[in-house]
């Protein structure tokens, strides 16, 4: 009988020291998670805040540019002009984009105020029409605006986005109000009751 508890007691006592094992290599384990959750939401920070500058750079980059559908007749002060990477359209298609970079970008925002106030102007049968050389992070970021933007005028409101992505709102008063994201402008709409 006492072998038999002997043998009980030494299976309890290598059980209880593989318990213990198992408890502090788990301890272990866990330190080591937390440390690496810990690096990873940090590195998730970095990478935001990365792409936040990568993206306003580059929208710098190109606050010079401008995209139009046709050459225009007389440039003035620019670095280059060319179409974009796009096959050549035939005779009765729409014609390539040209994207201009201007040597000054006051002569960029002149040429876009002047094209916003003339509206729709023709050059040989063809409309001309200027947009923004925007990146594709800055144009994701205005798309997500175009939903609030239609309500904002069925209200009677006057929305327009400011580079890269922030709502300004001219109300009827001639006051201006901004607005940094969709959800906020959306907030907005329903302080103002009026249901699109």
């Amino acid at each position: 009988m006492d072998t038999r508890l002997d043998k009980i007691q030494a299976v309890v006592s290598g059980q209880g020291q593989r318990i213990t094992n198992l408890k502090s290599n788990a301890e272990a384990v866990c330190g080591q998670l937390e440390q690496l959750e810990a690096t990873c939401s940090s590195l998730q920070e970095d990478n935001k805040s990365l792409k936040s500058k990568l993206s306003d750079l580059e929208g710098r980059s190109r606050r010079q540019n401008v995209i139009g559908d046709q050459v225009l007749p007389s440039p003035s002060e620019l670095d280059r002009a060319h179409h974009t990477l796009a096959p050549k359209p035939g005779p009765r298609e729409r014609p390539r984009p040209v994207i201009i970079r201007f040597h000054r970008y006051q002569i960029k925002d002149l040429i876009m105020r002047e094209a916003r106030k003339q509206g729709e102007r023709e050059y040989h049968g063809h409309k001309l029409r200027f947009y923004e050389d925007y990146s594709e992070e800055v144009l994701k970021q205005r798309a997500e605006y175009k939903g609030v933007m239609a309500e904002l005028y069925q209200c009677g409101l006057r929305p327009s986005l400011l580079f890269p992505a922030k709502l300004r709102i001219t109300l009827q008063s001639s006051e201006r109000t901004w607005l940094r994201s969709v959800s906020e402008a959306s907030n907005y709409i329903s302080t103002l009751g009026v249901s699109p």
